[in-house]
């Protein structure tokens, strides 16, 4: 396992092929093999880690450099406490969100990839790579050459899409987000999810077909859950209200985006994200029918063509 250091924070991180180098590193020699084509860079959703792409990694690494990365508070990386808007900051706190995330995929880019990349993004994961292809725009250490989004989070419960929530919903909201606020709260909250059989009930929802539903699966997720620190991030990310939304990010993007979307899903409707290709850089959409949430690891015999297409596409 490579580890890369960042603003203080311990982040985890692998590469295929694996040039061999020593595994702890501060900044992008120990991954630099001479070697400056397009490289890859995989980013993984909420509560997910980078072996979430067990699957397509070593397929995308046989043809480039594939980089996948624990965002700071999931898999491997480190879990700092918790700050929220307007709470006091403390020494060691670390302010969750899309921004920091996507700081974080753009200076990995720069240090450790160190060349032309294409970005890849599941579920909040998408997210944050849109933004990330905003911030490498033009760089001259990593420039992001395109993006693929694989069921991007379209954030429903984000302050700027209140008024399309029910009426009940809304009324509520005050005292929703002021009890997820409470750590006593969460923490609990946290502690009731974080069970391997709930695990297993949650990702039979999100793969509808079953397939690759294993027990390597449940304890990959499951293993980040028993960290120290795994509570704190869990807040961070349910207190995520006001954040960025997809089509505010794609409406200004300038590099080329590839979509893949699994008809499936129970939580990012297709319908919604078919919307988007009115984006001017929106190049492709392939919706893949029976699949859900995280179509990659469900059925990485039908993704895998898809992104090998993407990465070679002349855009």
């Amino acid at each position: 396992m490579k580890r890369w250091h960042w603003r203080d924070q311990e982040v985890s991180w692998s590469v295929l092929p694996d040039p061999g180098q020593r595994a702890d590193t501060d900044g992008g020699d120990a991954a630099d093999t001479g070697d400056h084509a397009m490289a890859v860079v995989l980013v993984h959703g909420f509560g997910a880690c980078k072996e979430h792409w067990r699957h397509n990694q070593p397929v995308l690494g046989s043809l480039h450099r594939c980089y996948a990365i624990d965002l700071v508070g999931f898999g491997a990386s480190s879990k700092p406490r918790s700050r929220l808007a307007g709470e006091p900051e403390v020494p060691g706190d670390f302010r969750y969100g899309l921004e920091v995330w996507a700081e974080q995929v753009s200076a990995f880019c720069r240090e450790v990839v160190s060349g032309p990349v294409t970005l890849v993004g599941n579920s909040i994961g998408g997210v944050v790579v849109l933004r990330a292809a905003q911030m490498l725009a033009g760089d001259p250490q990593a420039p992001c050459r395109r993006v693929v989004l694989v069921d991007a989070a379209q954030r429903a419960m984000d302050d700027k899409r209140l008024q399309e929530m029910p009426l009940p919903v809304r009324a509520i909201r005050p005292l929703l987000r002021g009890l997820v606020s409470q750590r006593w709260l969460t923490e609990r909250l946290f502690r009731w999810f974080a069970r391997p059989a709930l695990i297993r009930r949650v990702l039979l929802m999100a793969y509808p077909s079953g397939a690759n539903v294993d027990d390597a699966l449940v304890e990959l997720i499951h293993r980040a859950t028993r960290d120290a620190g795994a509570p704190e991030s869990f807040r961070g990310f349910i207190n995520l209200f006001d954040d960025h939304l997809a089509p505010q990010l794609l409406a200004d993007l300038q590099v080329p985006v590839h979509m893949i979307w699994g008809e499936a899903d129970p939580w990012e409707p297709v319908a919604v994200s078919r919307d988007w290709q009115r984006f001017a850089c929106v190049r492709s959409f392939e919706a893949l029918p029976g699949l859900g949430h995280c179509p990659h690891d469900e059925a990485p015999e039908q993704v895998n063509p898809l992104l090998l297409r993407a990465l070679t596409a002349s855009d």
